[in-house]
């Protein structure tokens, strides 16, 4: 049955994911912050910034008001930045239906806090004492969600009931979704896979080959599996959709912003300058940040993170943490494997 949706953040995964509900018989409402996005997206039925030269379906229309956005809706999802996420759900609490599913499809980790997104959430929404926050996640290109190409994610909850909602709503030919209850692994792994993107761009930035980018993505899933271990996500999380699938496709792709970022630092650009360039948020380098704190309280060795963050802010020569990195003491490979397993 058609369903009355809001989509809270017209950038170019948000306007995606609408476009999806849309396919799907929905009615969706996409909330911007900008008039000027609401207005041009209403007159010309593109998204012109975000999404150049796709024709949005009928069934979308751009919202500037959050309370009209949200009025008797049956579920919102949170598309916007990690660093935006308090602020816009805030406002929500005030306008949020009772009985609304509520999702989000951002990958982040909150400097300073530590917090998941799903957590930010819930802690802005807990005067109103919502529903579980249900997160989507996985391997996912907007540019190539827009123009129908199979995909396929992740959607989990502590409330598989809520999940399964979320994936109703969203299955059709091209995008299918699976359920699954490790919330914790789901969003580690959707948001540090940004870390090791970054990573991998500064690698083909420094001209390395495939040799390098394929180590890089390796030794990077085991710094992803051993944190989110640490902090009670499910390791085998880590090889499925919201680990190695995501982490692939983020890696290798000239559509994903943290390898673009990346790519821009390791060619000797400023991360001012490679900012300013993309236009866009960049959550990779945010999460660096968040995560290289958070690894040092939990006692969790993660060299690439903590490399990818003396670059990012602490001013070190990307060539300089690859040597370091490749200079390290001797290892067994399967100590990584085996200390996941303990932490379980």
């Amino acid at each position: 049955m058609p369903k009355q949706i809001a989509v809270l953040g017209a950038g170019s995964w948000g306007t995606a994911l609408a476009m999806v509900l849309a396919d799907n018989g929905h009615n969706v409402r996409l909330w911007s912050h900008n008039p000027n996005q609401v207005a041009s997206m209403n007159a010309s039925h593109q998204n012109e910034k975000y999404l150049p030269g796709i024709v949005l379906p009928e069934g979308i229309t751009a919202y500037e008001s959050m309370e009209e956005a949200v009025r008797d809706t049956a579920a919102v999802i949170l598309v916007v930045p990690a660093k935006a996420i308090r602020e816009v759900t805030a406002k929500l609490a005030d306008h949020l239906p009772a009985d609304a599913v509520i999702a989000h499809a951002t990958k982040g980790i909150e400097p300073k806090t530590s917090k998941r997104v799903s957590e930010m959430i819930e802690e802005e929404l807990q005067e109103v004492n919502h529903r579980p926050v249900v997160v989507l996640s996985g391997p996912s290109h907007a540019e190539e969600v827009a123009k129908r190409q199979p995909t396929t994610l992740s959607a989990s909850s502590v409330d598989m009931e809520e999940a399964q909602k979320i994936q109703e709503l969203f299955m059709n030919e091209n995008f299918r979704v699976y359920t699954i209850t490790d919330m914790v692994g789901v969003e580690f792994g959707g948001s540090l896979k940004n870390i090791i993107a970054l990573g991998a761009g500064i690698s083909d930035g420094l001209g390395y080959g495939d040799n390098a980018k394929a180590a890089l993505i390796t030794r990077g899933l085991a710094e992803i599996a051993r944190l989110g271990t640490k902090l009670g996500a499910n390791p085998l999380t880590f090889i499925g959709l919201s680990g190695m699938g995501d982490l692939i496709v983020t890696c290798t792709s000239v559509h994903s912003r943290n390898w673009r970022t990346g790519n821009m630092l390791g060619k000797g650009m400023t991360l001012d300058e490679a900012l300013d360039q993309m236009g866009m948020a960049v959550e990779g380098v945010r999460t660096t940040e968040a995560v290289a704190e958070l690894a040092q309280q939990a006692g969790v060795d993660m060299p690439i993170t903590q490399g990818i963050n003396q670059v990012l802010f602490h001013g070190a020569k990307a060539k300089d943490i690859v040597d370091q990195l490749m200079t390290r003491l001797p290892k067994h490979e399967m100590n990584d494997l085996q200390d996941v397993l303990n932490t379980r």
